[in-house]
């Protein structure tokens, strides 16, 4: 949640990407920890360090189906003069009453089961006849099909070392040790140790929950037919599919027609599943920019130290913006421009910090990296405007994506990566080393 309202400025005040940034990472604070499920924290960030409670593996067992021998019984053993072991019975993984393992004896052990009192290594079943008295077998045959298996004598056709094919109490992870750090996001292995190790719960920042709505009397749903001055809301999707790949819990709500009191009250009813809102289109300077007319004056109502105040950005493309809070609980909003271009790049620039942010990530950023610009011809970038161009990273070296437009979705589909020109440059050659932003 914010905890206090974003600076204001001058209505003319030209803000440069960095300021926009940092007033709203300044703003943005993590959310507050909670206890979870396992599973329910699956792409949570961990606030406290796991210790591992006992040791894993907690005892001494197999990692191959086999015989549990003493070294001394098969030490020269050779398929011209096998070893000749009693076979005493079966050791199955999860079974708690241990068979005992003497001279000349061996127990039939199965992948996981733990190693019998007196064994001191694992002879593999492939190293036996399996005790079938036919030579070396390559498995051995089902318990409930052949049941005298766990009994009589096996043939042992090869020595085996002290330990061998054991995995040892402790290899893994020993009691005491620290299996994760604060600040770790939960994965899918890191979900599976913590099973290993017995714990059902852990404490983390849950994921957050972003509400994205797009606005425009024109959007349609996709799969419906388009009338006259139509068009299909990509928006939406683009920017609850993008919070969803930051890590957050997204919702999309349909598009909302051009009426600010429309706006102001579907904002409203969106607020309780909300620890951050994105709005995109209307915050520019038309008649019909409800976003900017619905939300300029939202502080005179809500509590103290609410309110959306609407920028212009030194940048392409991209320049309206708008970031403050709204109602009770102050929750962080960010206004993003319509054209589809514009309102991604902006994502990837301002909400997604924002949501890694909330997260409690250290690293919010996406990776950046200084590549050879390959292109037919110089890019050309407005003076005092920081640019962000669409294109393709591969080996060291960028090539543009379609053209400057901020409409072009097309180019957008097939760009895994931002070419970014500084405000004061205004062309960059072909072969020119350039900073770009990774979206991969």
């Amino acid at each position: 949640m914010s905890s206090a309202a974003p600076r204001t400025a001058d209505p003319d005040h030209l803000w440069s990407v960095d300021e926009h940034l940092e007033d709203i990472l300044a703003t943005v604070r993590p959310l507050e920890p909670i206890e979870l499920q396992i599973l329910d924290a699956q792409g949570c960030v961990l606030v406290e360090d796991v210790t591992v409670p006992v040791s894993l593996p907690p005892f001494d067992n197999s990692s191959m189906d086999g015989y549990a021998v003493r070294v001394a019984d098969v030490a020269g053993a050779s398929e011209e003069y096998p070893a000749v072991l009693e076979v005493v019975g079966d050791v199955a993984a999860g079974q708690a009453a241990l068979l005992h393992v003497g001279p000349g004896q061996t127990a039939r052990i199965m992948t996981g089961a733990p190693l019998p009192p007196g064994a001191e290594t694992v002879v593999p079943v492939e190293w036996t006849d399996g005790g079938l008295g036919e030579g070396p077998v390559t498995g051995m045959r089902a318990r409930a099909l052949s049941p005298q298996g766990a009994e009589g004598h096996v043939h042992v056709y090869r020595p085996a070392e002290a330990r061998a094919h054991v995995r040892a109490t402790g290899s893994d992870v020993k009691a005491g040790d620290r299996a994760l750090e604060s600040g770790t996001v939960l994965g899918p292995p890191q979900i599976a140790l913590l099973a290993a190790i017995g714990r059902g719960t852990v404490r983390v920042r849950p994921r957050p929950r972003v509400v994205v709505m797009s606005t425009g009397s024109e959007l349609v749903q996709p799969g419906e037919e388009l009338g006259s001055g139509q068009i299909y809301d990509s928006n939406s999707f683009a920017l609850t599919a993008a919070a969803r790949d930051a890590g957050a819990i997204s919702y999309r709500v349909g598009a909302v027609a051009d009426d600010a009191e429309t706006l102001r009250s579907t904002i409203e009813d969106q607020l309780v599943r909300a620890d951050l809102m994105v709005t995109t289109g209307g915050v520019s300077v038309g008649a019909y920019d409800v976003v900017k007319e619905a939300l300029s004056h939202v502080g005179d109502e809500d509590e103290a130290g609410s309110g959306i105040e609407f920028r212009k950005l030194a940048m392409q493309p991209g320049k309206p913006q708008g970031f403050g809070s709204i109602g009770p609980d102050h929750t962080p909003l960010l206004a993003l421009p319509g054209n589809p271009v514009s309102s991604y790049v902006s994502f990837e620039l301002f909400v997604r910090p924002a949501i890694r942010t909330l997260m409690g990530l250290d690293d919010v950023h996406r990776p950046r990296i200084r590549a050879k610009l390959t292109a037919g011809k110089a890019l050309t970038s407005p003076k005092g405007r920081r640019q962000f161009l669409r294109g393709m990273y591969a080996d060291g070296a960028v090539t543009p994506v379609g053209g400057a437009g901020s409409h072009l979705v097309a180019a957008l589909a097939h760009a895994d990566a931002l070419i970014v020109v500084p405000e004061d440059v205004e062309s960059v050659e072909p072969g020119s080393e350039v900073e770009v932003v990774l979206l991969g």
